[in-house]
């Protein structure tokens, strides 16, 4: 066997669907063996690659053991004279195993080789080749001076910027992303580090194989994609503790103690200077808007109140006033978070349903309570009205100043140049009509430089067409592109702007974008998964009002159902937020499918209303899959109604 591929996967189905498409084309005429090692995912990688790549070694782990556990695991299972250890967000080119191969076999020397790795725009990324960390380099990185600059031998040692990205280099850090290594050299300085969870890992093999006096290499003639992960969340306090933690052990293990001791102080100064920057960077976007609402409500409210209580001279109590006013205010803006109302895109009238349901909710609270404390329905009313034009015009606003766009109205894709033969791109067109309000205008590129009748350009014109029709998204279909190709226009269009994407063949999506997290317009048909951050907040919402509505009716549900006591602890587990009231059915033996999202067990499941013939497997698999990827709160209420008679459980 001449290269092994080790692929560890965690929670990201898509991308690495895509990258075995390419891994496979890239294996053609090689002796390659493909290892995937799943970190426990739960958003069904595992079955993916069992049910489209039976080819593909698969290690499904029952946990997340980290990158080097997880690498590690295949390595000691490889018998390629290579191993190569790929992230699953990568799109390798056809020719990249056979060049990466030849260089390797020509450079007997040559412990291990990096590429060249482009992001999703096309733009060079720097962490194709790196310096080592060494106490001065980290000083240069944390303190800006790299960033300044990055050209000099000596400030922008981290990223090697005096290094030609274009020519072949010996270089000290390899890139975990596209790490290719001889086993024999893996079989004199060990594998991965397990000390490292994730980060770190990538340095420390390639010192130690520089230090067991071999070579590492640079390679720029041939490309990846690198879509990139947990490096597009550099601000997440969890990234700032894991890498700069990782880069302490680093130095603990391999610089003198009196070095050590300097970086680690570097390093812990770097983190809490990092992590506090983290934090109010974070309260800051988290709070502007919320903040925004509200006082620009309460000012309203106030202004309000005064020309109410002139126009009919009744003078209100402002302690009484306020003292009702700011919890339906902290109502209204609990309401708008559970719905979705804070979520990226801002969509102004995302906003109205959760405040008509929370101002519903303040009006019922309003009309019970003492006839002494309710100052004027007018007037409450008169604040229901404010909140909804402030809310939607704020977001209105936001949305003009960040993007340029109202977000009244979904963003049309207007202009779409659409790469690939007659069949496939009939195809991608009929997964993006399927997801898009508007409608597109489609302009179809040919492959290759030629251009077929009925095709106004082909993809050697590829940038003039963007100029000339004003393109600001281009999709490629893999089955009829290749990758180098793919590459290579992606890294020529000089028009930054333009989003890029990738239709995978037999596929039932469309990816693409600068990264993992900012995916942006990703086009695939289970587009309302239940485990979308907005839907689980409904979810649980929804939890807490039929707990608060069921609470009068727990007697009578005891004595309509054959458990009163079950009745009572599903309503305190649901309360508690140990269960939910609407999950999935259990298979015949009495589990869950690992394959489905992670969410609360249920009181009750799609087929609880349904008869007992019908609790098969395949119907379960079918009625589960249909609710796990077409999420809807009328669906909780309507299994709820028929299966109200069994919340006992």
């Amino acid at each position: 066997m001449k290269l092994t591929v080790i692929i560890v996967n965690y929670n990201v189905r898509y991308f690495l669907g895509q990258c075995l498409l390419s891994v496979q084309k890239a294996a053609e005429g090689l002796e390659v063996e493909v290892f995937v090692v799943d970190n426990n995912s739960v958003d069904g990688s595992a079955a993916m690659v069992q049910e489209k790549f039976p080819w593909v070694k698969l290690i499904a782990n029952s946990e997340n053991t980290g990158f080097s556990r997880a690498n590690n695991q295949a390595m000691r299972l490889a018998s390629g004279e290579y191993v190569l250890l790929l992230n699953p967000d990568t799109v390798v080119q056809e020719d990249t195993f056979r060049q990466v191969i030849c260089f390797m076999d020509e450079h007997p020397d040559a412990g291990g080789l990096g590429v060249r790795m482009v992001d999703g725009k096309g733009n060079f990324l720097p962490e194709s080749k790196r310096g080592l960390p060494t106490p001065a380099v980290a000083f240069y990185k944390i303190f800006g001076l790299a960033a300044l600059f990055p050209r000099s031998p000596r400030f922008g040692r981290y990223h090697l910027g005096n290094l030609s990205p274009d020519a072949v280099h010996e270089i000290e850090i390899l890139s975990g992303a596209f790490m290719l290594m001889r086993r024999k050299t893996l079989d004199q300085v060990g594998l991965l580090d397990e000390a490292f969870f994730m980060y770190g890992e990538d340095i420390d093999l390639s010192w130690r194989i520089i230090r067991g006096g071999w070579k590492n290499y640079y390679f720029p003639h041939t490309r990846i994609i690198h879509y990139k992960g947990e490096s597009t969340r550099k601000g997440s306090l969890n990234y700032v503790y894991v890498f700069y933690n990782a880069m302490v052990i680093f130095a603990r293990k391999h610089f003198s103690e009196r070095h050590a001791r300097w970086f680690s102080f570097f390093i812990h100064l770097a983190i809490w200077m990092r992590a506090g920057i983290a934090i109010l960077a974070r309260f800051a976007r988290a709070s502007i808007l919320p903040l925004l609402d509200t006082a620009i409500t309460t000012v309203l409210f106030w202004l309000l109140k005064d020309a109410y209580s002139d126009y009919t001279d009744i003078p209100y109590d402002t302690g009484l006033v306020m003292g009702i006013f700011i919890p339906a205010m902290a109502i209204w803006l609990l309401g708008t978070f559970l719905g979705g109302g804070y979520d990226k895109p801002l969509r102004p009238l995302r906003v109205a349903r959760p405040l008509v349901i929370a101002s519903l909710l303040i009006l019922t609270i309003y009309s019970l309570l003492p006839e002494q404390m309710r100052f004027s329905r007018a007037l409450m009313l008169g604040s229901i009205a404010t909140v909804l034009i402030v809310f939607v015009t704020n977001r209105i606003l936001v949305s003009l100043l960040t993007t340029g766009r109202s977000g009244l109205r979904q963003r049309a894709l207007g202009q779409v140049a659409i790469v690939g033969k007659e069949e496939e791109i009939q195809r991608v067109r009929a997964i993006v009509d399927q997801v898009q309000v508007h409608s597109v205008a489609w302009i179809r590129v040919a492959p290759g430089n030629t251009t077929p009748d009925g095709y106004p350009g082909n993809m050697g014109q590829l940038e003039d067409i963007i100029r000339v029709h004003k393109v600001k998204q281009v999709i490629f279909c893999a089955r009829d592109v290749p990758s180098s190709d793919i590459i290579s226009a992606m890294s020529a269009i000089s028009d930054k702007e333009v989003e890029f994407k990738i239709a995978p063949p037999e596929s039932l999506y469309i990816i693409g974008s600068n990264s993992i997290e900012t995916s942006g317009d990703v086009f695939m048909l289970d587009v309302n998964s239940v485990s979308r951050p907005a839907n689980l907040r409904s979810k649980r919402a929804l939890d807490l009002a039929v707990c608060i509505a069921a609470l009068p009716l727990l007697p009578f549900l005891g004595i309509l159902t054959r458990r009163p006591g079950g009745v009572i602890a599903n309503w305190l587990r649901v309360l508690g937020g140990a269960r939910t009231w609407v999950g999935f059915a259990p298979e015949e033996s009495g589990v869950v499918s690992e394959n489905l999202p992670r969410i609360r067990p249920g009181v009750l499941h799609p087929l609880s209303h349904f008869p007992a013939q019908f609790h098969t497997d395949l119907h379960i698999r079918k009625l589960n899959s249909v609710y796990a990827k077409d999420y809807r709160l009328r669906h909780d209420l309507l299994i709820l109604w028929r299966g109200a008679l069994k919340l006992g459980g």
